[in-house]
């Protein structure tokens, strides 16, 4: 490679840190994330780049898993804990923030996606909990950085640094998307109908951990599920449940019928397929013919077809325990993602920049088993021609994803931040040979 970008590693490596730890005691789940946009947006801003928000980079009428009453309260929240009331105007309700670094000269547009949400789970009190005794455990109760998107927020962070005290080394544009709400899979497909990736010749997404250990980079991951996230809502009516329970129609009887059924759904011969039913709300006491009950489910599958066999078996025995109980159901769909499959050239260009990284080990494939909303990202990207990629960066964890316990290796962000970056410098190279003598792709001190 023979582009220069020069910056000081154990400067940045304390400056991820640092945004790690902050993002992780301000924990915001999807579609509040109002304070971590907020401080996304002004340190890019510093830097220099032009910030796009809000119906930019977002489709509102494909938003899905949105509530609200709760979006308010974030942004109630956001501005106690010191958000920029400026930027929240600019999201006009919406959170998460685009930003471009535009060298002025012809070349690539390069993208890069890294999504900022927290899980609903309760951060661990323990002491011996890394976070806790720290002093950077979450602030928000229920709420809890328990997947490592703290982390990839902060890796955008590091690179968008770099790149930008470099501009004069780079050609062409680089896109930084900093993606709110995709635990659930509520916001890659809102993104990928906004246009605002449409320009883009290579896509970029990471994920750190999932069982990969440190040191070692997953170029290739397989098999990404797809999925579908809804919840049922049945509608009755109350009766006194001594007095005349002939009288009412009972909604939790229909959902709990439809929970029994739906878990008894064959799996496919073609593929594998799964279903949950994570919560059911109903009722209002005792004595009461419940009116209403909630059903949280989700379906997978090892694709479309075999997704949507799941889905469409969800809708007929939600209409059908409706109908044997007397009751009407509707059903929102909250979430979606769809599977991705990676450009052979970028799955190349990483494996032969791991090394260099600090990656001790590289691997072509390894199962994710999960879903991702990167799916619908990465489709856009390569329906109109250009490539896209999904890799896993390793880092030991404390405990599994999405759990209490949760803890990252903190010294796997810098590898993570010199990796991305040195596939830009790759893939400008064509362009940029002419200009330089031979130099490394990065220099650190």
């Amino acid at each position: 490679m023979l582009s220069n970008l020069h910056f000081d590693e154990q400067t940045l490596s304390q400056r991820l840190m640092n945004h790690r730890r902050e993002f992780h005691r301000y924990p915001e789940a999807a579609w509040r994330e109002f304070f971590t946009t907020s401080r996304i947006a002004s340190h890019l801003e510093n830097l220099g780049y032009s910030l796009h928000f809000s119906d930019e980079i977002i489709l509102r009428s494909s938003i899905m898993g949105r509530d609200e009453v709760l979006v308010a309260q974030a942004q109630e929240r956001a501005i106690s804990w010191g958000a920029d009331i400026t930027y929240l105007a600019h999201m006009d309700g919406i959170t998460g923030v685009g930003a471009v670094l535009d060298t002025g000269r012809p070349g690539p547009v390069i993208a890069l996606r890294f999504d900022i949400d927290a899980v609903e789970v309760m951060e661990s009190e323990e002491d011996a909990h890394r976070p806790r005794f720290l002093g950077f455990a979450s602030l928000a109760p229920g709420v809890a950085h328990a997947c490592g998107h703290d982390a990839h927020a902060s890796i955008g962070l590091g690179i968008a640094e770099v790149l930008a005290q470099n501009k004069d080394q780079l050609n062409g544009k680089i896109k930084l998307l900093f993606q709110p709400a995709e635990e659930g899979c509520r916001a890659g497909k809102a993104i990928a109908e906004s246009g605002w990736l449409d320009d883009v010749d290579y896509f970029f997404a990471a994920h750190i951990g999932m069982n990969v250990p440190s040191g070692t980079l997953v170029c290739d991951p397989q098999h990404f599920l797809c999925s579908s996230k809804f919840d049922l809502h049945f509608t009755g009516k109350p009766a006194h449940a001594g007095i005349e329970p002939n009288a009412g129609q009972n909604a939790l009887a229909a959902a709990c019928t439809a929970v029994s059924q739906m878990l008894a759904i064959p799996r496919h011969r073609d593929g594998m397929t799964r279903i949950n039913i994570g919560q059911m709300h109903a009722g209002d006491g005792r004595n009461v013919i419940p009116a209403s009950a909630v059903l949280l489910g989700e379906t997978r599958g090892e694709n479309r077809a075999l997704n949507s066999y799941m889905f469409q078996q969800v809708e007929n025995i939600a209409e059908a325990a409706a109908m044997m109980h007397g009751v009407k159901v509707k059903l929102c769909a909250q979430g979606e993602a769809i599977g991705l499959e990676n450009d052979l050239e970028l799955v190349e260009l990483l494996e032969s920049v791991g090394p260099e990284s600090g990656f001790t080990d590289v691997l072509r494939e390894k199962d994710f088993g999960a879903s991702e909303d990167a799916g619908y990202l990465v489709d856009r990207v390569q329906s109109r021609g250009g490539k896209a990629i999904y890799c896993l960066v390793g880092s030991d964890l404390t405990a599994g994803h999405h759990n209490g316990d949760f803890d990252i290796d903190e010294s796997r962000m810098l590898p993570a931040v010199k990796l991305l970056l040195n596939a830009v410098n790759a893939l400008q190279q064509p362009l940029l040979r002419a200009e330089s003598a031979s130099e490394p792709s990065i220099t650190s001190n």
